[in-house]
This record gives C-alpha cells, structure tokens and sequence, in this order.
C-alpha cells in the first residue's frame, strides 16, 4: 500500500507553509522567470502561467497520490506573500528518505526565508512523519543553495560528477547548457538535536496540488 504525505500547513515565526492554491499562480510564475531559479533547474524558460497552473491543478496532486512526494507554497505569515517553495521529491517510505529542493522570490532573497522553511520542513518530516534521511542536491557553483544546506545542519557526502546540467546566458539573450557536478548533502534527525521545531497544523488545507 502507497504512503502519502497528509495535508497540512506548518507555521513558523515568520512563514507559513501550505499547499498551494490557484491565487498562488500569477506569483509563481513571475518567481519561476527569475533568472537565478532558470539558471539552476530545469525549468523551461520563459516560463509561462499556463506551466504554473499545470503544476499546481495537476502535477502535484499526482505526485503527492502517488507517494512520491509533496510541495509547499512558503508564504509570508503577515501578508500572505508567496516567497518561495520547498518540494519533497523521489520519496522512499521503507528506508524514510526524500529529496528536498527549495527557491526563494528575487524579492525576497536574504531574509533567511530559505533556510527557515527548509527547517520547518525537515523538523516535521523527522518529528510527524519519522522519517530517518532528508537528502540534498546542489549544482557545484550554486553558492546560495550550498549556504542554505550548511546553515540548516546538512552533511556534504560527495560529488556527483557531470551530474547535471546548468544554464548560463548567452550573448544574445539566450539560454547556453553548462554541465557541472553535483554536491550531495544529507540531513539526520540527530543533525538537529537542540535546534527548535516549528508547529504543524494537522487539520491544514485541503491540497490543490502543483508541481
């Protein structure tokens, strides 16, 4: 029998993390034109709303049935502002693992909303779900993500070599493929031993899904 991720939200400080709903479409997809997001996934480029719409009507609803993983639209606690998403990707309910990614809104970048809903995250997903294993990827000269998995607790446990593939701009405006490592990073639950949790709202939101 599949596991699933449950619907819930999970609120800190500053933030809450919810699913994501279709006022949330116009705000992701300006976050998911910045360049810095296009340079570092695979995203296509320009990305249009119809995308965002797919992703948050249709993709993630799918991966979240299917066991497979769950998203989290990072909203501002007082505005309601989309800043960011945390996806949890490539999960794997016998050994309790899952692959964790993040992005952050241009226009907010530097207010350690990156790093405060990443622990969120990984405090509910080894505190609520019992999972024994969060699992990082950041392309080797990806500086912003390596600092976020170094601020939160992660362990750099190799390089994946020509692991993935980067975009760089071109002369003319354009979109250049640049393959580079990978740097593996993992989480454990003893890595955060000490450090406060946030709580998590079990009666939540209904799940829209997106992806």
């Amino acid at each position: 029998m599949t596991s699933t991720f449950p619907d819930i939200s999970i609120s800190t400080d500053r933030l809450v993390l919810r699913p994501f709903e279709e006022a949330d479409v116009p705000a992701l997809t300006a976050m998911m034109n910045d360049e810095l997001i296009a340079a570092w996934t695979a995203i296509p480029q320009p990305y249009p709303e119809d995308a965002a719409r797919a992703w948050t009507d249709e993709s993630a609803p799918a991966e979240r049935a299917a066991g497979r993983g769950v998203d989290f639209a990072v909203t501002e606690f007082l505005t309601q502002r989309l800043v960011g998403v945390v996806q949890l990707r490539h999960t794997d309910w016998r050994i309790r693992s899952s692959e964790m990614s993040y992005a952050v809104a241009s226009w907010a970048r530097g207010e350690g909303y990156a790093c405060e809903a990443s622990l969120a995250v990984a405090h509910w997903l080894f505190r609520d779900q019992k999972f024994e294993r969060i699992e990082l990827r950041t392309a080797a000269d990806n500086t912003a993500a390596q600092q976020v998995a170094q601020k939160i607790g992660c362990i750099s446990e190799g390089v994946l070599r020509n692991a993935f593939i980067a975009r760089s701009r071109t002369e003319d405006g354009g979109w250049a493929d640049i393959r580079t490592d990978l740097i593996v990073w993992s989480l454990l639950p003893e890595d955060l031993d000490g450090v406060p949790g946030p709580s998590a709202d079990a009666n939540g939101f209904p799940y829209p899904g997106w992806n």
